[in-house]
């Protein structure tokens, strides 16, 4: 991004000016700062940072560091994977679709089964094999109420390791903690799912021991009950009726052990790093920038299936029971209106630590006892097509190196 404008360092007490930086001494008379933007599609150089610092959040929750003890790699730590329900059934890769023996027509007149085998990138996949039965409004407001349909599991798994463990539920935050950090993926059929990493912790988080009772067994009972038992219902509306919103069957829960027995840490925390900076765009399920008419709808870059729920979701958005969910402001999401990536307080570091911590790094040190008075205003964004050229340059360098590192660690390991 381009900003023009200064900024100066005053003595708290004397006023005297410490220190001054105006953008009319650079050449071109602009500042250019980093985008920080997390999508790969809109910025490959700051969405690979995003990335690392996505990688070192997760990795520290689960063994330690950025002022978290090492001791949380010995603590109850699960990784647990949630999808979202059928809408109707679509087709899928791998080995044959979906074969039937009795072969079938649904109410429309088409096939109920398909036996072809296909790849991974073939386009039908994710695609419903039958448009017209798939619940495309049950989808959509799935997708509003996800992030609160997690927030009620969390609340269960806390209950129920309460209860199992004999005590009121209201004092469960005194005796344990449950920390976790969690990631949106969309999935070949537009459906988010969760993957997220679960840890019980002591009451006073992270540097606290679990209590006796707090196992991993225990905690593997408490989610998989949890995921089978929550839901949400919709507030009825004359055109969709009251839905009952649940999590899907399929729920996978491994658990993260210190000896090596289970999926490995860096691991982990690479896999939820990577689908941080995945955009809409990226994953086919919807678009990076927002729909603001129904005319942008037809024109945008996505597949039929994805199309028709945007409109769905366009369309509930002007219902007044749904008003309270702006659907409309999030078409390009198919009516997904939760972050990314997001974490409970004591799971680990911070965003904002992990760069304030760079910053210091490199040198940008804040004064003691001194007041900043600046004044910045944004003059675009972008490069030109010579400086592109050498930021892609740029970034292909610092990839190799980092590729090249990847390899050196691993052949040390």
């Amino acid at each position: 991004m381009h900003l023009f404008g200064s900024t100066s360092t005053l003595d708290g007490t004397t006023g005297e000016i410490l220190r001054r930086y105006d953008t009319r001494d650079e050449l071109g008379e602009r500042l250019l700062v980093r985008c920080r933007n997390r999508r790969a599609t809109v910025c490959a150089a700051c969405s690979r940072l995003h990335a690392g610092d996505t990688f070192h959040l997760v990795r520290a929750g689960l063994i330690g560091g950025k002022n978290v003890p090492p001791t949380v790699r010995d603590r109850p730590r699960l990784f647990v994977t949630l999808t979202a329900p059928s809408f109707s059934p679509v087709h899928r890769a791998g080995e044959r679709c979906r074969p039937r023996r009795d072969g079938g027509i649904c109410r429309h007149s088409r096939l109920l089964g398909c036996g072809t085998v296909h790849t991974p990138d073939a386009p039908a996949v994710g695609q419903p094999l039958c448009s017209e039965c798939y619940d495309y409004s049950g989808h959509v407001l799935w997708h509003a109420y996800a992030s609160k349909l997690w927030d009620r599991f969390v609340i269960d798994v806390r209950r129920r390791l309460a209860s199992t463990a004999g005590l009121v539920q209201s004092r469960f935050a005194a005796h344990a903690r449950l920390s976790f950090a969690r990631v949106a993926e969309y999935q070949k059929r537009a459906a988010v799912h969760i993957h997220a990493v679960v840890r019980l912790d002591g009451p006073n988080g992270p540097a606290d021991k679990p209590p006796t009772w707090g196992t991993v067994e225990r905690l593997t009972d408490a989610v998989r009950a949890s995921a089978g038992r929550v839901l949400i219902r919709t507030p009825y509306s004359p055109a969709v009726g009251e839905l009952t919103l649940n999590w899907g069957a399929q729920i996978d829960i491994r658990s993260l052990r210190s000896d090596g027995d289970g999926p490995d840490d860096d691991a982990v925390a690479a896999y939820v790093a990577k689908y941080v900076t995945k955009g809409a765009d990226e994953t086919g399920a919807g678009t990076d920038h927002k729909i603001t008419t129904w005319n942008d709808i037809a024109t945008a870059p996505v597949s039929e299936h994805v199309r028709t729920l945007m409109r769905a979701c366009w369309r509930l958005g002007g219902l007044l029971e749904y008003e309270l969910l702006h659907l409309r402001a999030w078409t390009h999401t198919l009516g997904y209106r939760g972050h990314i990536l997001t974490k409970s307080r004591a799971y680990s570091t911070t965003y904002a630590a992990l760069r304030a911590e760079r910053a210091h790094h490199v040198g940008h040190v804040d004064l003691p006892d001194t007041i900043t008075d600046a004044s910045w205003r944004y003059a675009g964004s972008g490069h030109t097509p010579g400086a592109a050229l050498i930021a892609a340059g740029i970034a292909e360098d610092i990839a190799a190196e980092g590729e090249i590192a990847r390899e050196e660690r691993e052949g040390f390991r």
